[in-house]
């Protein structure tokens, strides 16, 4: 064999026949293959809905026990805003599963294929040897998860058990919630069909902090519904950045701030582009860091579109209840 290792990175929403047909190749050329199970810890949507386990369980069901004893499995973290972060997490799974101190000696290689420009990352890891594979007939996640949700149909790409478990997710509240924010995106979209081009909406997120907290609202709408996210809203066509942020975090919360306390404490602000951060469609926003201080915390209260508002501690905050990309830019801009 040409490897002791292959390292497969993926998100498996889900995992279907050209990720299976990709993981028996690299059985053919290495001792052993590392899946790295890709945006765990998130919310169930569109995009992610399938948990890490889910996925693990999929994979594990698609080959045998032969074939399993050289499959290696193991989770992996977002880090949207710092790659730099995020490519050295790879690099520590890894090293953890092949054992540091043999890591250097081991040949090790990276598999995928150059589906589009997110995969870009395959170039990341020049100490590894890069083996291309082949995209097996264009299978597309996207579209088999868009046939699902739509519809409830199983795509003919999956495998036998990997259908059997979409069957059974298809009965479950689940999978109603998720095909319920699929529809409702669809008939957001809907009202932009019309323009010459793609809409880019501007928003700003308030990351308010006091006292190891953080202030947060419940959503109280689609999509997300009950989840957790930050303060903050789009931008009115005559509104300064900064008079909208703080407009959006009084509608939404009630914080007994005045405003110029909140204008003043404004620390750090920064830009969150990813182009995948919104279901509705190409979102770019503002967020602000604001540092309040005192030894009791302001009253909120929820309003407008937020159903609740409160402060939660910063080991409190669990990141599969958090909107979107919310967690990720509170990791960006507190840390």
């Amino acid at each position: 064999m040409r490897y002791d290792y292959l390292v497969f990175i993926g998100r498996f929403q889900p995992f279907h026949l050209g990720h299976q047909q990709v993981v028996l190749d690299a059985l053919k050329l290495s001792h052993k293959i590392i899946i790295l199970i890709g945006s765990v810890h998130q919310p169930r949507s569109v995009r992610n809905p399938w948990s890490y386990q889910e996925r693990e369980s999929f994979i594990r069901q698609s080959f045998s026990k032969e074939q399993n004893e050289r499959i290696v499995l193991a989770p992996l973290q977002d880090f949207t805003y710092n790659e730099p972060l995020w490519i050295r997490l790879v690099q520590e799974i890894v090293n953890s599963i092949v054992h540091t101190k043999i890591a250097s000696k081991a040949k090790i290689g990276i598999i995928g294929y150059e589906k589009d420009k997110s995969s870009y990352y395959l170039s990341q890891f020049p100490q590894w040897d890069r083996v291309e594979a082949n995209n097996v007939d264009d299978i597309s996640s996207t579209d088999i998860r868009e046939e699902y949700f739509a519809n409830g149909t199983i795509s003919t790409t999956l495998g036998v058990n990997v259908s059997i478990g979409l069957e059974k997710f298809a009965k479950t509240q689940a999978y109603k919630e998720v095909a319920n924010e699929y529809h409702f995106i669809k008939a957001y979209k809907k009202q932009w069909e019309c323009v010459p081009y793609p809409p880019t909406f501007v928003t700003v997120d308030a990351i308010v902090i006091q006292s190891g907290h953080i202030l947060l609202i419940e959503r109280k709408a689609q999509p997300g519904k009950g989840l957790m996210a930050l303060p903050g809203g789009f931008v009115d066509a005559h509104e300064a950045l900064k008079t909208a942020v703080i407009r959006e975090l009084r509608e939404e919360t009630r914080i007994k701030v005045p405003d110029p306390v909140l204008a003043g404490s404004i620390t750090k602000s920064a830009v969150f582009d990813d182009p995948y951060r919104s279901a509705r469609g190409r979102t770019i926003t503002h967020a602000y860091l604001i540092e309040l201080h005192g030894e009791t915390l302001p009253k909120v209260k929820g309003g407008d579109d937020a159903s609740n508002a409160f402060w939660v501690a910063f080991a409190d905050i669990s990141p599969q209840m958090m909107f979107e990309d919310h967690f990720q830019i509170i990791k960006a801009m507190v840390g």
